[in-house]
């Protein structure tokens, strides 16, 4: 399967399977409402998918932020998983979002790129786009503790 953490000469990141079962037996029941699958991995990165559903709209029908803010957290530990090899105990430090424009009636595509990886702490930034769009409807960043 994948590189041990800390073997930087033989990279092997998660595959897309690899990564949904790392979704299946870590989140919460409530995460895993969501829908999230894995669309893409790589060495530092990765992109999920975050199906539209009129359940997790608020008032308007735009996309609730919070569902926004839990999908970019739950992306960044499956890109950091790739960038480390393996899944792994890791926890949020920080996160700081900025929405740009609402997404209504469509997927949103949450792409993830780690920054920095090192030994007890990584980086990453995140885009929201909507499905077919150019633009970001939300941005992030997040900062974590690796624990194992």
């Amino acid at each position: 399967m994948a590189a041990p953490p800390g073997r930087h000469n033989l990279r092997v990141t998660l595959t897309p399977a690899d990564a949904d079962k790392v979704l299946k037996d870590n989140f919460a029941p409530w995460v895993l409402d969501l829908g999230l699958t894995v669309e893409e991995t790589g060495e530092r990165h990765a992109v999920l998918r975050l199906p539209w559903s009129g359940a997790l709209a608020r008032d308007g029908g735009g996309l609730s932020g919070q569902a926004l803010m839990a999908a970019a957290d739950t992306a960044t530990v499956i890109a950091i998983s790739a960038a480390r090899g393996a899944y792994g105990p890791m926890t949020t430090v920080q996160q700081s979002t900025s929405f740009q424009r609402p997404v209504t009636g469509t997927d949103v595509l949450i792409e993830v790129r780690v920054t920095k990886l090192g030994k007890r702490m990584a980086f990453a930034d995140i885009a929201m786009t909507p499905d077919g769009a150019q633009e970001p409807a939300a941005t992030a960043s997040t900062v974590y503790a690796l624990l194992g």
